[in-house]
């Protein structure tokens, strides 16, 4: 389930400083298994309900890379959207996304430089108001100069 996934385009010349966009997804089995195949990290903390038992963490979690491509979908659908180029994201994990979640994923706006075509992100997910995981993405934005 995905709300405020609206799909297009904000090119560089109508980015604004403290603009955001967001989506929510609820983190299914389905997901981390087919996150699993994907990537090909079958870690048993995200597949093994045993095993992930006996660790700190007490039960399955989501991939932390499965929860940062939340991020990645906000940057590449809505904020700039379409066309934009990732340059560089920094993140840290600060709590697991277990199955079942529902997942807030946030970009925020910090920095524009619009002669290179940078956008400086603060992008963050929260677990029920709880921060999940935070960092800082630079991207290429579009520019109706190149259309």
């Amino acid at each position: 389930m995905l709300d405020n996934f609206t799909r297009g385009t904000i090119c560089i010349e109508d980015i604004e400083m403290g603009m955001t966009r967001y989506l929510r997804k609820q983190v299914t089995d389905r997901d981390i298994e087919l996150f699993s195949e994907v990537s090909t990290d079958r870690n048993p903390v995200h597949l093994d309900e045993d095993y992930a038992q006996e660790t700190m963490f007490h039960g399955r979690i989501a991939h932390g890379m499965l929860t940062a491509g939340l991020v990645s979908a906000v940057i590449g659908e809505q904020l700039p959207g379409h066309g934009t180029i990732y340059m560089s994201q920094n993140l840290k994990f600060l709590a697991p996304v277990r199955p079942g979640d529902m997942v807030l994923a946030e970009v925020e706006v910090t920095g524009i430089e619009i002669d290179k075509r940078r956008v400086r992100l603060d992008c963050r997910c929260l677990v029920e108001g709880k921060k999940v995981l935070v960092g800082e993405a630079m991207v290429m934005a579009p520019s109706r100069k190149f259309d």
